[in-house]
């Protein structure tokens, strides 16, 4: 993905919520996709959002979490682990194609087709300002949140 935009979109998300890319103009967003809820890399990096969100909020940024999960599993992951945003459901694979995070993984010998943990950040304006790829968790959410206060400077 090489342009500075992506295509407008809407997504069901959690809290009975429809989420609109335009509608998240104003306000720095993360958008974050991650595997699967309830696995260990995708909750330690939830976590690590979370703990980190008041400091998001500050720096007047939106998170969200995507992944292929239904709602309903979205509900219970946020729910068991407090996660104070919003977790988007693209079951169909919209958005992660959109975005270009389907990748043919390794799984225990076999290759699966699934998300590629990535994130992505857009300024006020809506431009798409950074991508990580092939996220690995450990310190990934502060590295994120430095950089959306560099854009704050």
């Amino acid at each position: 993905m090489q342009k500075n935009s992506i295509a407008d979109f809407s997504l069901p998300a959690t809290g009975n919520q429809l989420f609109k890319l335009h509608d998240a103009r104003g306000k720095h967003l993360v958008i974050y996709f991650y595997p699967k809820d309830n696995t260990p890399g995708c909750t330690t990096e939830a976590l690590q959002f979370r703990d980190l969100y008041p400091a998001f909020q500050q720096a007047d940024c939106e998170v969200v979490g995507v992944s292929r999960d239904s709602l309903k599993s979205h509900e219970n992951f946020k729910t068991r682990f407090t996660l104070p945003f919003e977790l988007l459901s693209d079951v169909d694979e919209t958005v992660c194609n959109l975005f270009g995070v389907m990748k043919m993984k390794n799984m225990y010998g076999k290759q699966v087709r699934g998300i590629e943990r990535s994130t992505f950040v857009f300024d006020k304006a809506g431009a798409l300002r950074r991508e990580w790829r092939g996220v690995k968790v450990s310190d990934h959410a502060q590295q994120v949140l430095d950089f959306i206060q560099s854009l704050n400077e």
